[in-house]
């Protein structure tokens, strides 16, 4: 048996690979392994930026494996770490993370995609939530999708199912940018060597200040990143990293960031 999971590294990128034929469905042995490289990426210090796609040319990934279902998997199994496919529960994740969707993304395959960052999608990439016509719910779906798209949009997806292709994806804007196929993981690896350039330090204050913010009344966020109540934004306040960006800047350079 294959390995559902390939990696590629190359300095501080990590690619992840979902590559289970025939459509990239997700099992919870799946699901764990994937927990397990990503919970990875998160800790090491030498990686910067991860790229999540699909292997082949059709599909992305269509969700919960409904074959492994019929054959014993519990839907309220053991996903691992970060829960279904690694990302969506993963605590603590202050990296970019960017989806190359490269066909069908649907149910699971969505909020997998919704995990990430940055959206990247190919020129024949389709985006659903089938669960309505199965009788269940995409319950992260249905916390996440209202607060990134117009809400009669994503109501329309969870109650009808509706198939968005990656046009209208992007012009309801959770997509980020349309490719061909062909160009699509290219273009995504130009854009995470651009973010592996970035400061480090930045990138985890933005994101656990998002995280942070996302329920909370404006000036109790503003209080908390004020008061360096955030372990992130405290810790870039303290770093070599904040001088380094103030003196590349006066002296007309570009900053040379190390992380700490």
């Amino acid at each position: 048996m294959t390995d559902p999971i390939k990696t590629r590294r190359e300095g501080g990128i990590l690619e992840v690979t979902l590559d289970r034929p025939k459509a990239n469905a997700i099992d919870l042995a799946t699901s764990r392994i994937m927990g397990k490289v990503f919970a990875d990426f998160r800790d090491d210090p030498e990686l910067r930026v991860a790229i999540v796609t699909g292997g082949g040319e059709k599909f992305f990934c269509p969700g919960w494996d409904l074959k492994a279902a019929a054959d014993g998997d519990a839907v309220d199994g053991d996903y691992g770490v970060g829960g279904f496919g690694g990302l969506q529960e993963l605590r603590g994740l202050n990296k970019p993370v960017i989806a190359a969707v490269n066909g069908i993304c649907c149910g699971g395959g969505l909020e997998l995609a919704l995990s990430a960052d940055i959206i990247l999608a190919a020129d024949h990439a389709s985006f659903a939530l089938p669960e309505i016509r199965s009788g269940t719910v995409a319950d992260a779906a249905s916390i996440k999708l209202p607060k990134r798209i117009p809400y009669h949009i994503a109501m329309e997806m969870l109650l009808t199912g509706r198939w968005l292709d990656a046009e209208e994806a992007h012009r309801w804007g959770f997509v980020n940018q349309i490719h061909s196929g062909a160009d699509l993981l290219e273009k995504a690896w130009d854009m995470a060597r651009m973010l592996e350039s970035g400061p480090p330090l930045v990138y985890a204050a933005i994101k656990e200040v998002v995280r942070d913010a996302e329920d909370s009344k404006f000036q109790d966020a503003m209080n908390r990143i004020t008061q360096r109540q955030l372990e992130s934004v405290d810790r870039l306040y303290s770093s070599e990293d904040q001088l380094e960006g103030a003196l590349a800047f006066a002296e007309g350079r570009d900053p040379v960031w190390k992380g700490r």
